[in-house]
């Protein structure tokens, strides 16, 4: 797969999701997707989902600011903008198979999401 539609695909992704559409977001992820982040793991499609919907309560939207591909491999730094926390600077490093992503890590600062702070 060439990097442009690698990144399509996470675009697509991220647009989806934090704007609540649920249905986009997971026709772009494999069924056995794995993903990483600093709020937890996730194995399989329905255990992402299920984060996904669950991280969407307090997500407002996101503001892409670069995306890098090499090949299969893309990384999007964006702004989560949340109503917990305000605007949190997040990466995400994805990786594309046969044009859905199959398994990505995310990178933001969680410590403002920390109701005990």
């Amino acid at each position: 797969m060439s990097g442009s539609d690698a990144s399509s695909v996470v675009t697509t992704y991220v647009k989806a999701w934090t704007s609540g559409d649920f249905d986009t977001a997971r026709s772009t992820l494999h069924d056995d997707v794995t993903f990483v982040g600093p709020l937890g793991t996730a194995d399989g499609i329905d255990e992402c989902m299920r984060g996904l919907q669950g991280l969407k309560q307090i997500v407002e939207a996101s503001e892409q600011r670069k995306v890098i591909a090499d090949g299969d491999d893309v990384c999007l730094i964006y702004d989560l903008v949340t109503t917990a926390a305000g605007t949190i600077p997040t990466a995400g490093w994805f990786h594309v198979r046969d044009g859905k992503i199959a398994a990505f890590r995310v990178f933001f600062d969680a410590r403002p999401l920390d109701p005990a702070r």
